[in-house]
């Protein structure tokens, strides 16, 4: 089985397929990221489905990237008869869905073998597959699937086998096409054209990217991926477009990403915008608000890609899991927790747009006092924290902390956005919610903040206090905790969310460390002063991509491998905004705007940026 960091990534900006170095498509969801897949064996073994294009001889490819700032992969392999290589991409969709794959001869000639295991429902149906004058159609239930080639196809064991020689100069298309199974066929693309018109619509979209500097090449390919992550028509942009992929290779700790965390909101916008793509922050901020409108007593953490509320966490034994890593679940049960810094996160957001290029205020602001006016009664209840805890509720130093940020946001749109609301009494709750946490989420005696409190673990989370101008970035109750969790919650100097053993998240075994934790944990070193140590733990985390620039949640630092599921969006969110500010050196508050073009040290004077002097 590949590894995890083996896989890239194409897309079509509805779903998305992950190919392994081995020319294999693993995973592929049709006709939505959410969507049951018909490519499974990531999640099993090759029976479960998949499509591998390669040399006959087989094994991992030489070398292999994406076209300059395209999701247009390529694949090539050296082999003792001749040079091959592989273009694999997904054209942005129209009313169908396709996946191109072209076989090019480099030099030489190289036999190829293609092997084509289509199996619906998560590798639980097998299809009636029939040929024809053009390929082969396959169909079972809502689903219809063509193969169009001009390769030799047969069919074996319930596999369709296509074996054929490819001599330098020769290119052999293949165009895999999902279409509902009630409709005709579609037309067929001609996999020439569409490769032009898909580099050409990736390249565009690349080069409206304001971002300059050292890190530059670094940025541009996570925002490709955060594009690729992207369900154009809602605009909400799923965690990553796997389930189940482990946080421990053999442990339960395996959970459905495809989905839309309202957490990611205020990183996402400053990213976008930052980049200089304020159509896509619209159109995320859009769907938020779509997502969250209704009884603020039924705000989830997380809403599905058209803003479903209704996310059922099933398992799927008939799967074995990756590297044995059980169970298999799609849905997600934390869907229903209690989160309270969720609140925080939406108003948080709310208000970088409001301090931003989208100023449109009023059209939100009936939807802020609502959810507001709701957070009010219950910011002093126990909750399963942000990183879903399904052990007993407690009250999290994060999860009050971002109803502090709440309350905060809402008193500066009145008082410096001109909006009306009962400023005086949100004044007085963010006084009485910043007081709480000092007396009980701050351990005195080790100088540093807690988890949860009453209790003495560490967590992660802390590191976003200076973040969100809860205290300056220079405070010494925030250098006390950036200490202590780089003494104490870190591996090989990488941040653990926490140590799941002494923080009772209801689950068994253990995890890798949390990548986007150590880009804030970048962040932090950057706003505490500590401008070198910070850029080398940046420059540390960027060698952790694989080879074509993708980063998963998490990495195992005994054994060098990534972890959790991929390519995880948080991730590289973290990393754009890490870069942006070491370009800049210096931090920014969660509710300022990063600008769009980075301008050195000097950028440090203007206003909004969270100088060590700057208070709450």
């Amino acid at each position: 089985m590949a590894r995890i960091e083996d896989y890239a990534v194409v897309g079509d900006l509805q779903t998305g397929a992950l190919i392994s170095k081995e020319g294999s498509i693993d995973w592929l969801c049709l006709p939505r990221f959410d969507s049951p897949a018909c490519f499974n064996s990531l999640l099993d073994s090759p029976d479960a489905g998949r499509w591998l294009l390669a040399p006959e001889g087989g094994g991992p490819c030489t070398r292999r990237g994406y076209r300059e700032g395209t999701l247009v992969l390529e694949t090539e392999w050296e082999t003792p008869e001749g040079t091959v290589r592989v273009i694999d991409f997904m054209p942005p969709r129209d009313s169908v869905a396709d996946i191109v794959r072209i076989v090019v001869g480099i030099s030489g000639s190289v036999r190829m073998h293609s092997e084509l295991v289509l199996r619906f429902d998560y590798g639980h149906i097998i299809p009636w597959v029939r040929s024809d004058n053009l390929g082969l159609h396959a169909i079972a239930g809502p689903d219809a699937v063509y193969l169009v080639t001009p390769a030799p196809l047969r069919g074996e064991n319930m596999h369709t086998l296509s074996d054929f020689t490819v001599s330098a100069g020769e290119r052999v298309p293949f165009v895999l096409t999902w279409a509902p199974s009630h409709v005709g066929r579609p037309h067929s693309v001609d996999a020439e054209e569409v490769l032009g018109t898909t580099s050409a619509f990736w390249r565009g979209w690349a080069s409206q990217c304001t971002v300059k500097g050292k890190y530059q090449d670094a940025v541009v390919r996570s925002l490709v991926t955060l594009k690729a992550l992207t369900y154009a028509p809602t605009g909400g942009i799923v965690a990553a477009v796997t389930t189940s992929l482990p946080e421990q290779l053999g442990g339960p700790r395996n959970w459905d990403y495809r989905y839309c965390w309202l957490r990611d909101a205020t990183m996402t916008l400053q990213a976008l915008m930052a980049a200089g793509y304020t159509a896509e922050a619209a159109a995320w901020r859009d769907w938020l608000l779509r997502a969250v409108a209704g009884d603020p007593a039924d705000l989830q953490i997380m809403y599905g890609i058209h803003g479903e509320r209704r996310l059922p966490e099933m398992e799927l034994p008939w799967l074995k899991g990756y590297e044995n890593s059980s169970p298999v679940r799609i849905g997600n049960g934390a869907a229903e927790q209690l989160q309270l810094d969720v609140w925080g996160e939406v108003l948080d957001c709310l208000a970088l747009t409001r301090n931003s290029l989208l100023t449109h205020p009023d059209e939100s602001w009936d939807v802020q006092l609502s959810l507001m006016e709701h957070l009010e009664k219950i910011w002093d209840q126990p909750d399963n924290g942000l990183w879903e805890m399904r052990g007993p509720r407690r009250h999290f130093t994060h999860s009050k902390v971002m109803a502090w940020v709440a309350a905060d946001r809402m008193v500066k749109g009145v008082r410096e956005s001109g909006l009306s609301g009962p400023v005086e009494r949100w004044e007085r709750l963010r006084d009485t919610i910043h007081r709480d946490v000092m007396a009980n989420g701050f351990d005195a005696v080790r100088n540093t903040f807690v988890q949860s409190y009453g209790r003495p673990e560490l967590d992660a989370s802390l590191l976003l206090i200076p973040r969100v101008g809860f205290l300056p970035p220079d405070d010494p109750r925030v250098i006390g905790t950036i200490d202590a969790i780089q003494r104490d919650l870190t591996e090989d100097g990488f941040v653990l969310r926490y140590r799941p053993e002494e923080s009772d998240d209801g689950l068994p075994g253990d995890e890798g460390v949390f990548l986007a934790c150590s880009f804030w944990l970048v962040e932090a070193l950057l706003g505490a002063g500590r401008h070198e140590e910070s850029r080398e733990l940046f420059e540390r985390l960027l060698e952790l991509r694989n080879d074509v620039g993708l980063l998963s949640e998490e990495w195992a630092v005994k054994a060098g491998r990534q972890l959790g599921n991929t390519p995880q969006a948080f991730s590289h969110f973290a990393l754009v905004t890490s870069a942006l500010e070491l370009h800049q050196d210096t931090v920014r508050r969660s509710d300022t705007p990063i600008p769009p073009e980075t301008a050195g040290r000097a950028e440090a004077a203007r206003p909004g940026v969270a100088s060590p002097s700057q208070n709450r």
